[in-house]
């Protein structure tokens, strides 16, 4: 119900970039993803909180998925059963599934 939609899902000199669709609940539309290995290089968001989506996006950078994930994991945002930084982690665990 609350799951994010995979765009694109490419690969090149080892970095992994990933596009997803977010669910309509949620104030962002989209969340592009760079990965290299466990490790989350660049996150940027489409729409949203402007400063709350770049503040998150670049706390993550640097993790490793498994701990971005763990932290952001069934945040909630006003009783709507998910969240920005809940949507980027149903995203990384799809990127996790997808290996």
């Amino acid at each position: 119900m609350y799951d994010v939609t995979l765009i694109s899902d490419t690969v090149q000199d080892g970095i992994r970039k990933t596009t997803f669709q977010t669910c309509d609940v949620v104030c962002s539309m989209q969340i592009d993803i760079e990965t290299e290995g466990d490790v989350i290089r660049r996150v940027q968001y489409t729409k949203g909180c402007h400063g709350n989506t770049q503040g998150l996006a670049r706390l993550c950078e640097g993790m490793k998925v498994s701990d971005v994930i763990t932290r952001l994991e069934g945040i909630d945002c006003k009783g709507r059963g998910t969240s920005c930084p809940d949507q980027l982690a149903r995203a990384l665990k799809q990127c996790k599934k997808r290996r």
